[in-house]
């Protein structure tokens, strides 16, 4: 498991020069007005979003679990306390194909629990992409499926 912490920031090719220099770390994946970085020390998922009209610098938090069967896991216990807000399967956004937890803190800050599936698919919906790829995020995730 790994933390992620994902940020909107003025200019992308800015803060991919900062954030490389701070962790000492190149980008794992940048596409136009995206990157993200994936950091071994300390062990965290760096996610930005170029996204200069963002009334909030962060864009959500979230926990990316590596060992299949985790996030069934965690699903469970999620859905037994009344935290689970949304469930995404196979979705192909954030440039890699994942499936997806949401839950959203009583203050609004929205948490994510991932696993990647495929970090390199051959097509990716862009168009279509859900709120993890966009710069703006509705107030509250849809209802959980």
């Amino acid at each position: 498991m790994r933390l992620q912490l994902a940020l909107n920031v003025r200019n992308i090719d800015e803060a991919v020069a900062y954030y490389g220099k701070l962790f000492g770390a190149k980008p794992h994946k940048r596409r136009p007005g995206y990157a993200n970085f994936a950091i071994a020390t300390p062990p965290l998922k760096l996610v930005l979003f170029e996204n200069p009209e963002a009334a909030e610098r962060l864009h959500h938090l979230g926990v990316e679990v590596l060992a299949p069967g985790a996030l069934a896991e965690t699903r469970g216990r999620l859905e037994a306390l009344g935290l689970l807000d949304d469930v995404q399967l196979e979705e192909t956004c954030c440039h890699a194909t994942q499936d997806k937890l949401w839950s959203q803190e009583p203050q609004g800050l929205r948490w994510e629990w991932y696993r990647i599936t495929d970090d390199a698919p051959a097509k990716e919906r862009v168009e279509a992409a859900p709120i993890c790829c966009s710069g703006d995020a509705p107030s509250r995730p849809a209802s959980a499926t």
